[in-house]
């Protein structure tokens, strides 16, 4: 399902989240791609912010829409390393983006404290019929850890 370019940028997307973590941001991260070439790569920084919005997808297509001068990042996949929450997800629909590759579950963000709401990407796209190709469990086990990093940080803090 998940090949080496797949596993080569998640992991850039869980260089990113280390880097937040210890800037005191949350272990959410992301990279976008198009055509084997990073666009953006960034992590979240809600609490840097104080913006509830400034998930790192969020973050991160909004880096990617300056860096193309379009909001169009049509033929692009997004690699999260969660899976991503619904506002993240309708973002990522409207920024024409062609395809998610997640490793943690919204379940596991649950599990360290986060107050997600657990509507599976999947779902969102059945039922809002969104184009979005959607492909969750690339190298989980890396990324479900950052959760454990994260509240090893000594700054973890969850909204």
């Amino acid at each position: 399902m998940f090949n080496k370019d797949d596993e080569k940028f998640m992991r850039l997307a869980i260089e990113k989240t280390r880097e937040g973590i210890t800037q005191g941001q949350t272990p959410f991260g992301a990279c976008i791609v198009k055509d084997g070439q990073v666009i953006a790569c960034d992590h979240n920084v809600v609490w840097g912010t104080t913006d509830i919005t400034a998930h790192g997808e969020i973050h991160t297509i909004r880096e990617a829409c300056a860096a193309r001068g379009s909001i169009d990042l049509s033929g692009s996949t997004i690699y999260s390393t969660t899976e991503p929450c619904p506002m993240c997800f309708s973002a990522i629909h409207w920024a024409r983006i062609q395809r998610i590759v997640y490793g943690a579950s919204i379940a596991d963000a649950q599990r360290a404290g986060f107050n997600e709401l657990a509507i599976s990407n999947v779902l969102m796209k059945k039922e809002g019929g969104s184009p979005v190709v959607v492909e969750g469990g690339c190298l989980v086990e890396e990324c479900v850890a950052l959760f454990e990093e994260w509240k090893n940080s000594g700054k973890a803090k969850v909204y």
